[in-house]
Parts: structure tokens; C-alpha cells; sequence
């Protein structure tokens, strides 16, 4: 009791439970990263033997280089091309009166409403129709449609701190529209950019239900892949895999913290 009223002050119970929280949500990421040092053929916990040689394989294992290569280059092409769009989209629903701002609102919360799985069978049809299936741009294109609202959620709240008098002054000071986008408003908005093109980078990579449906063998991404594996035979190389995954998330939180700090970027 003593020590929770240490680190809890006057809320000893509220802080337990948070420490609970903490400790169910990283334990996962700990077990997967442990498993993944184990030397035996099968998976045991916590291994006999500790070794990295499951790490060294996954050089020779083209069943998974290619899918994180391809999980890499769609998360890049929806950063990339959601970055102008939640821009542009940010500052159009903030500045202007649009006529189709009520039907954009709702397709902003269409990732808390339609199943993925719905998105994934539509994408299919589409992609299909349009000869798009085993283009790993269209496998980009369909990560990007149901992820972009996260974008411009992000910019929005970088949009709606910003002052508009600073673009007032700068035009006062005679620049032109295209001196103060990239020199004043653009800069202003650079917390929000960054924190949305984070999102979206781990959003994409991370994507499994959209991509299991949509992608081919050429175009299969790392979280198709792992689950292939899984079906046939769990080891500590699938472990391996996997904890990619928690060491980029680790990477991303540690640029997000260096960039925008972690506290801004929370409420973004």
C-alpha cells in the first residue's frame, strides 16, 4: 500500500491498475522477443538456450525478405501520397465551405464503422474489374483509402492551432501565396504531418485483413507471410519475423518522441 501511495500519490488503485494495463499490453512484445533468442527447432518459453541464428536465417529465407521489402514500399507509397492529401484536405475542410463536407465527414469515420474485411472483398471487386490484383501499387492504393482519414485527422489538429495571422503578416510583408504556404503555414503544420505520415507508415505495415485479401504470391506483404507460416508450423523463426515488428514500433516511437515529442504527438 506504501509503495502504490509512492508512485500513485492520492490515487494508489488507479495507478495499479494503469501498471497492470502496461504490464498485459508490453508483455506480448516481451514473450515474442524472448522466444525469438531460443536455439531449439520448437518454440519453448523461456527458451533453453539462448542464440541469434534464427535472426541469421531470415537473410536466406526469401518466403520472407520479399514480403518485407513489398510490406516497406506499400507503407512508403501511402505515406508519400497521403501526405498532400490530408494537407490539402485539412486546410479545404478548415478554410472553405465545401458542398460535399458532410458526406467527407462521414467517410471519416468509415474506419470505425465498415469491417476491413468488407473493404478488403470491395478492393477485390474493384481491383479485379480494373486488372489491379498483383500490383503492389493497387495493394498501396487500398491501404491508403481506409487508412487516410488517420492522416487527416492528424494534420486537422495541426490546422486548427494554427494562427492565421502569421499568414496575414507575411503577406504583408509581400510574399506571395506560394512564399507563405511553404515558409509559414507549411512549417506550422509540420507536427501534424509528421505525426500523420507515422500513422500511416505503421498503419500500412502493419495491415493483414485487407492485404490477406487483395495481394497475390508477388505481392504478398509480412503479415500475409507470418500467417502462412503459422497455419503450417509455429518455430522461433516466425517469433523472429514478428518481433520485427515490435522493434519498428520501438524505432517509431522513438522518432515521433525526437521530432514531435511523444506528448504532442499523442494528441494529434
Amino acid at each position: 500500500m506504501s509503495l502504490l501511495r509512492r508512485f500513485g500519490g492520492d490515487h494508489p488503485y488507479l495507478t495499479a491498475f494503469t501498471l497492470v494495463e502496461l504490464v498485459f499490453l508490453i508483455l506480448p512484445s516481451i514473450i515474442i522477443l524472448v522466444v525469438s533468442l531460443g536455439s531449439g527447432e520448437i518454440i519453448s518459453f523461456p527458451p533453453t538456450e539462448l542464440s541469434l541464428k534464427w535472426y541469421a536465417s531470415l537473410l536466406d529465407q526469401s518466403e520472407y525478405v520479399s514480403p518485407f521489402i513489398n510490406s516497406v514500399v506499400v507503407a512508403t507509397f501511402c505515406t508519400a501520397i497521403s501526405i498532400p492529401i490530408g494537407i490539402v484536405t485539412a486546410l479545404g475542410l478548415n478554410r472553405y465551405d465545401i458542398r460535399f463536407e458532410d458526406g467527407i465527414q462521414i467517410y471519416l469515420l468509415l474506419p470505425f464503422t465498415v469491417p476491413l474485411v468488407v473493404s478488403g472483398f470491395i478492393f477485390l471487386i474493384i481491383f479485379g474489374r480494373l486488372g489491379w490484383i498483383g500490383q503492389l501499387w493497387a495493394v498501396g492504393l487500398g491501404l491508403t483509402i481506409i487508412n487516410i482519414p488517420f492522416m487527416i485527422w492528424s494534420v486537422a489538429s495541426s490546422v486548427n492551432a494554427f494562427d492565421p495571422t502569421l499568414e496575414d503578416a507575411a503577406r504583408s510583408l509581400g510574399a506571395e501565396e506560394i512564399q507563405t504556404f511553404f515558409k509559414v503555414t507549411l512549417p506550422s503544420l509540420m507536427p501534424g504531418v509528421i505525426s500523420g505520415a507515422l500513422l500511416m507508415f505503421m498503419l500500412a505495415l502493419n495491415e493483414f485483413i485487407v492485404s490477406l485479401i487483395i495481394t497475390v504470391t508477388s505481392t504478398e506483404t509480412l503479415p500475409v507471410a507470418i500467417y502462412g507460416a503459422i497455419r503450417g508450423n509455429i518455430s522461433p523463426q516466425v517469433a523472429a519475423v514478428s518481433s520485427i515488428y515490435v522493434v519498428v514500433a520501438i524505432v517509431a516511437i522513438i522518432v515521433a518522441d525526437r521530432l514531435v515529442g511523444l506528448e504532442r504527438f499523442l494528441h494529434t
